[in-house]
């Protein structure tokens, strides 16, 4: 068979097993996020056709068809560069950071842009997602985490930590929030189910001592140590361990007051004060999270209609093109768009899973996973903090938001995760 022949039939066989259904999703997504954008910037008294170049939808419009030549790009690729390439791309990526940190204007208090001219800018912080997804696999697909081996957890956690440790010094708190959701993709790859344990009542616990007096809150934690004690009597010979562990989760309750107004700045204690109780100062901090669950509630079941949501129109909402999207959806399609747009994310991540889990590679099922972790983290902040359940840290909605760095590296995440599925029967054949 001649190398053109060869090409072809590898070609129309990837082709036949590319997993259709979440193609689909993709596009779906991408459309109705764009229809939304125009929804989020439309004036009736200055109409604009959707098309043009003036409003945010027609720059969208640029970017979908740019993602179109990088999903053929993707697809074209021989699948096996993205194992093989993952150590340099991640280290490009950090160049790339911090050659960002170095020479980006600081723009809205932070540096996290780069300027490409002609009102073009890139955030490379979307890309390191991707990056780090790939070489974060790339390691697991040498070792195995089931043998709790500590040197190799530190080599993974150094590979993940990176990227966002830089990213934070960008002051892009958010960005760097996102990385937090790697533990999950780790988790199925068998690390300890202790560090999800113990991030998620770190989580709880900071979050209880804002919302409860800190000597109810000790009493409430001795009681249920207490009890939980009374009712293992092995914990009973390791009271020395409990006692330690009751004054470890103490000091970290007096020191919530510290951390908040010490270290970090000021709009970020405003972002939690917002979460906390937005009422307090509903034309100051907790502006954007008053008006977008008035928008939200205003919908109703059927929503006010395509093109007629009144807090949009008036720009109650501030982002409300890019972070705060979803706030248009809720007031023009209501609880039944909000619902059947929750509904293809969910669909989404449930085929991203199924996909990762037909793998034949330990590679392409870390790296399905690191992509379904990525896309839950953001649509569950997203939408959390459109509704007050979760602090604004002004992340995008996956494939829906305004923005060309976070579509490009939503769509460079998915569709190196189809280009290695499509491929899979080569691994089971090698």
């Amino acid at each position: 068979m001649s190398p053109v022949t060869s090409r072809r039939t590898s070609g129309s066989r990837m082709l036949q097993n590319m997993d259709w259904v979440t193609v689909l999703l993709y596009f779906l997504l991408v459309a109705l996020g764009w229809m939304n954008i125009y929804a989020a910037v439309y004036s009736p008294d200055n109409v604009v056709n959707i098309m043009s170049f003036d409003i945010n939808s027609g720059k969208q419009l640029v970017w979908i068809a740019a993602s179109l030549l990088l999903i053929v790009v993707l697809l074209v690729v021989d699948y096996k560069v993205y194992e093989h390439l993952a150590y340099p791309i991640y280290g490009a990526i950090i160049l790339l950071l911090l050659v960002t940190l170095a020479v980006a204007q600081p723009i809205a208090g932070s540096r996290s842009w780069l300027d490409l001219g002609g009102g073009i800018r890139l955030q490379p912080a979307e890309l390191a997602k991707f990056a780090t997804a790939l070489a974060a696999s790339r390691f697991l697909s040498t070792i195995s985490l089931r043998q709790q081996n500590f040197k190799d957890q530190m080599k993974l956690a150094a590979i993940t930590l990176l990227p966002p440790a830089i990213i934070i010094l960008q002051n892009e708190t958010g960005s760097a929030l996102v990385f937090a959701a790697f533990v999950l993709a780790y988790f199925r790859e068998g690390i300890s189910p202790l560090i999800l344990i113990i991030g998620g009542s770190v989580a709880a616990i900071f979050i209880l001592t804002l919302l409860i007096p800190k000597l109810y809150l000790i009493l409430a934690l001795t009681v249920v140590l207490a009890l939980v004690t009374w009712l293992d009597y092995r914990l009973l010979r390791r009271y020395k361990t409990m006692i330690a562990l009751w004054a470890v989760i103490v000091g970290m309750i007096f020191s919530v007051d510290f951390f908040v107004n010490n270290v970090l700045q000021p709009h970020q204690q405003n972002r939690i004060k917002a979460l906390i109780n937005p009422e307090a100062d509903p034309l100051g901090f907790g502006w954007n999270v008053t008006q977008s669950k008035i928008a939200i509630g205003s919908g109703g079941f059927w929503g006010k209609g395509f093109l007629e949501g009144t807090q949009t129109k008036f720009d109650f909402v501030p982002e409300q093109s890019t972070d705060f999207i979803f706030c248009t959806i809720g007031e023009e399609q209501g609880w039944v768009g909000s619902t059947v747009l929750i509904g293809l994310f969910v669909f989404l991540l449930i085929r991203i899973v199924m996909v990762a889990e037909r793998q034949k590679s330990v590679f392409g099922r870390t790296y399905g996973y690191c992509v379904a972790s990525i896309i839950f983290f953001h649509f569950l902040v997203n939408v959390g903090m459109t509704i007050g359940l979760a602090p604004v840290v002004g992340i995008p909605l996956p494939f829906f938001s305004y923005g060309g760095s976070s579509l490009w590296s939503f769509t460079i995440l998915l569709f190196i995760l189809i280009a290695i599925d499509a491929n899979r029967s080569q691994d089971l054949a090698r």
